[in-house]
């Protein structure tokens, strides 16, 4: 199993090393800080599932810790403010107990009447980034809930093997335009104002990192390009592969979201390909209406599995 899989990441090293290069440079978008009134603030962490602990730069004095000092509302809504039930004061630190729920995943505004403090609350990183996995990966699988990418995910799952195969280059593929993409929309497109162009330089990316990859694969492993047919060349016009750059140009993200988005999708769409792989073949050995054979059976296999993914909807890994 090991042989085997060197032999697949094998032909995939050249991706990891430009995908690493990329990643180096300093691609990551600068965000705004909200002033706060002399930087009074050190800073705000939420502490689900209803406090926020805040750390000021100098000690309140015991009106200043006063529930009627604080404002606590979401970004979205900041004429709503939510009910404080609550203010907990040690030394330089306040914890404000909210009448709501809180998550590290929302952006939340935070208004001190003295001093004058407004601070917004940003919503935690590695929040968001887990988020964006899980959800990409499993509670919105591309396959399971969007019904994208099957073309590929019927005709490549009949085989363990090339189940495996397939997912490991498609997510390698994935990875590597999604921020090819991803930089040429942030520092091409976008500024020289050539957005209406994105569908045709996605498309032009992604058929070049598969005529390169089909070269390679065809060269250095034979027998997995065999395997493969003429699949490997549909990862060009597949939809999950022009979907998440699309969304990554659309949502405006930092490269290591499109980065976690790319990673998530494509571990998605490899889980989808070996759990389909290894029911159907299970499926041989069972007897099959001679209706149901092949595609309809197939078919009514990739229902069932889209029902047990919806088992995911609603997960919050931080509740």
């Amino acid at each position: 199993m090991g042989e085997r899989l060197r032999s697949l990441l094998a032909p995939l090293a050249p991706f990891a090393l430009i995908a690493g290069l990329l990643l180096a440079l300093p691609l990551l978008q600068p965000r705004a800080r909200a002033a706060d009134g002399g930087n009074a603030i050190e800073s705000v962490r939420i502490q689900t599932p209803d406090r926020v602990k805040v750390t000021f730069r100098s000690p309140l004095t015991p009106a200043q810790s006063a529930a009627a000092n604080f404002r606590l509302a979401e970004a979205a809504a900041p004429d709503a403010p939510m009910e404080i039930k609550g203010v907990e004061m040690s030394d330089r630190v306040v914890t404000i107990t909210a009448g709501q729920a809180l998550h590290p995943t929302e952006s939340y505004r935070l208004d001190v009447v003295d001093p004058p403090i407004q601070h917004d609350m940003k919503p935690s990183a590695w929040a968001v980034l887990v988020t964006l996995f899980l959800s990409s990966a499993l509670i919105n699988n591309f396959v399971f809930t969007r019904y994208l990418g099957l073309c590929i995910f019927f005709g490549v799952s009949k085989k363990r093997d090339a189940a495996v195969g397939m997912g490991v280059t498609f997510t390698a593929v994935m990875i590597f335009t999604a921020m090819v993409s991803w930089a040429v929309d942030t520092f091409a497109l976008q500024p020289l104002h050539l957005g209406f162009l994105q569908i045709l330089v996605f498309i032009g990316t992604v058929a070049a990192v598969v005529q390169f990859l089909d070269t390679m694969l065809r060269k250095t492993h034979p027998a997995l390009h065999k395997s493969f047919g003429v699949y490997l060349m549909l990862i060009t016009t597949n939809c999950i592969i022009l979907a998440v750059p699309l969304i990554n140009a659309q949502g405006r993200v930092s490269a290591i979201e499109a980065l976690v988005l790319a990673l998530g999708s494509g571990l998605g769409f490899a889980l989808a390909l070996f759990l389909m792989s290894c029911a159907r073949e299970k499926l041989e050995l069972a007897r099959v209406p001679k209706a149901f054979e092949g595609l309809p059976i197939a078919f009514a296999l990739a229902g069932l599995f889209a029902l047990a993914f919806m088992g995911f909807s609603g997960l919050d890994f931080f509740r």
